[in-house]
């Protein structure tokens, strides 16, 4: 029990940092050209990287920044 408690959070960070590292300047992004991500879904896993570590409060705010300049 107390290793799957270790390895969820630690597959959420490496998901959530490998989609952040995906993100370019693109305004949607794009999965198996059906699903679009919502700038809030976005914006929500940040949040969840900043929490655990997988990013600095720098990083975040500089992500953050540009997600909300992002257009719609």
């Amino acid at each position: 029990m107390i290793i799957r408690r270790q390895i969820v959070p630690a597959a959420v960070v490496l998901l959530v940092a490998t989609g952040l590292a995906a993100c370019g300047g693109d305004n949607v992004v794009k999965v198996e050209q059906s699903t679009q991500i919502s700038k809030g879904w976005e914006l929500k896993d940040l949040r969840k990287a900043l929490d655990a570590g997988a990013i600095n409060k720098d990083e975040y705010e500089r992500v953050r920044q540009k997600l909300l300049k992002r257009a719609q």
